[in-house]
């Protein structure tokens, strides 16, 4: 009985199959198939196929661990966003104003009649915004003015980018004043350069000096409540 378990060990063996296939099928010590199987060696083919074996299963483990952390994340995702509840106008007014803080162009000693210009990539980001306009501003759509940024390479999507952007933000195609092309060599660590890439919406509100330093003062405000002044 062990002279055929040996010769079915070493022909399986010879199939390429590892010694972990191998003991699904012959019940011996792991000992004495290494024993058993220490003269033979593997062809080429056997290598090859051993190789396949452990690239296919490391993409197996590697999908099951990202499936694994998408779980993860979303729960925890999940789990947080409930944790917001109602956000009222005051709320709000400072949500806003550190949006623009960090993504708005600010007045400076060389340009005290900078309006209010906010740019980004992000949809939710620009609707957020927008939405702050209205209803911490009070400012209406016939005063507010967008301008998109592409890079050169993607010119054959200016129609789709276009109405891309018009869908976000729901305003008439007509609002978009300009499109601004960026020439020279595409240098980013985005990911999203292919056909996730919409380019950079600009949102301009019309003669917005002082507004610019109404919502300076909001920040100014915020900074001093949180003692960082």
């Amino acid at each position: 009985m062990k002279q055929y378990l040996k010769q079915k060990a070493i022909l399986l063996r010879k199939k390429g199959f590892s010694y972990s296939e191998i003991l699904k099928v012959i019940p011996v010590a792991k000992s004495t198939l290494s024993l058993w199987l220490r003269s033979e060696k593997l062809s080429n083919i056997q290598k090859q196929r051993f190789t396949e074996k452990k690239y296919n299963s490391a993409l197996q483990g590697g999908a099951a661990k990202r499936k694994k952390r998408i779980l993860i994340t979303r729960n925890i995702i999940n789990k947080s966003k409930n944790e917001i509840k109602r956000i009222d106008q005051d709320s709000f007014k400072i949500i806003g104003s550190v949006l623009y803080w960090c993504e708005g162009a600010k007045q400076k000693e060389n340009n005290v009649s900078q309006g209010v210009v906010f740019s980004n990539s992000d949809p939710k980001m620009i609707k957020l915004f927008i939405k702050w306009l209205h209803e911490c501003l009070d400012i209406s759509n016939d005063d507010i003015a967008t301008e998109i940024y592409i890079h050169e390479t993607k010119l054959n999507k200016i129609d789709k980018i276009r109405d891309y952007w018009t869908s976000v933000v729901g305003f008439p195609k007509n609002n978009i004043n300009k499109i601004y092309i960026k020439r020279g060599k595409l240098k980013t660590l985005r990911k999203n350069t292919g056909e996730n890439y919409f380019g950079l919406l600009r949102v301009k509100v019309r003669n917005s000096t002082s507004l610019n330093r109404r919502v300076s003062g909001w920040i100014e405000g915020i900074c001093e409540q949180c003692g960082v002044v």
